[in-house]
């Protein structure tokens, strides 16, 4: 029976880890702190625009995956619930700093994105002590050619970092968690904006036809700043910012309830009216006080009773 190769032999570093010591150097396996995670970050952070900035233009990485064994990680977030998050914010604060030295050099400082990524991870194949660090330019534009990542791994026999250009098919093997992963909005300004006291932002746009004569020919929009949106009709009374009315006797009050996962950046939605189809498969009907939740993926068609209809599109 052929057996199947680890996520090191693929990369031709097995020799590293042919150990019987699974303790790390001297025996001993260095605790993972807050610390380690923010100075690690901050060095990679460094790195990239060592290896990257070209001229005059500075360059750096948008996205950071930090991989760890899945003990190591388990024992950081049992205790820790929310660290990360602390640790991100302080993060993205010394990244600005840097970028402000760069910029007063006279250098040309611009983002390859509009935001700063950031997910802890684990690997089956990672021993307790491993860290490993992929670093992405993170682009707008979605569709360009999948290219090589630039990763980096420290060994816990010799604690020197190796580096390497690897696939983005070498990403299949690590484990994402939702309490892992954090987005930041990238600010021009290089300064870390409290998003909890930031100015409101528009989550997506909504947008409907109303077949009745008084609205022929027009588009009534609404713009999501919530993160919990209810859906409903005419005979709606209540005049909260998070109500979208739609002005026909063909929706009911209420009829849906979207809402914005941050977590992991999707949208969801729960159905209280009599007929609702998404994407022209049918909703189930749930409670108000027990709503169902089903995704409602980006550029989503929905039709309300057979005859309104409503489109989400990502702002």
């Amino acid at each position: 029976m052929e057996t199947k190769s680890n996520f090191w032999q693929r990369l031709g570093i097995q020799d590293w880890f042919l150990t019987n010591e699974t303790s790390g150097i001297n025996g001993k396996t260095p605790p993972l702190t807050p610390d380690t995670v923010y100075s690690y970050i901050i060095e990679k952070f460094k790195d990239s625009i060592k290896e990257l900035s070209f001229g005059q233009r500075v360059v750096f990485y948008h996205e950071f995956i930090i991989s760890f064994n899945a003990e190591d990680y388990r024992e950081f977030v049992e205790n820790k619930q929310g660290i990360f998050g602390l640790i991100v914010q302080e993060t993205v604060k010394k990244f600005y700093e840097i970028l402000k030295e760069q910029r007063a050099l006279g250098k040309t400082v611009e983002p390859s994105g509009s935001k700063w990524v950031f997910r802890l991870v684990s690997h089956p194949d990672y021993v307790r002590g491993d860290k490993g660090f992929i670093g992405k330019l993170l682009p707008d534009n979605n569709d360009q050619k999948a290219e090589n990542l630039r990763v980096t791994f420290i060994p816990r026999q010799t604690g020197i970092a190796q580096t390497f250009d690897v696939n983005n098919d070498v990403l299949k093997g690590f484990t994402y968690y939702s309490e892992g992963y954090m987005e930041i909005p990238y600010e021009e300004e290089l300064e870390y904006i409290d998003q909890k006291n930031a100015p409101a932002t528009t989550l997506a746009r909504l947008e409907t036809i109303i077949p009745d004569k008084q609205f022929a020919g027009k588009k009534v929009e609404y713009l999501m700043k919530d993160d919990d949106i209810i859906i409903s009709g005419s005979d709606e009374t209540r005049e909260e910012p998070n109500i979208f009315v739609i002005p026909s006797e063909w929706v009911n009050s209420p009829h849906l309830q979207i809402k914005y996962n941050k977590a992991d950046g999707k949208f969801y939605l729960a159905s209280f009216g009599e007929i609702t189809t998404l994407n022209e498969g049918a909703v189930k009907p749930s409670g108000i006080n027990n709503p169902e939740w089903v995704e409602l993926p980006v550029n989503s068609r929905l039709l309300l009773n057979g005859i309104i209809g409503v489109n989400l599109f990502k702002s």
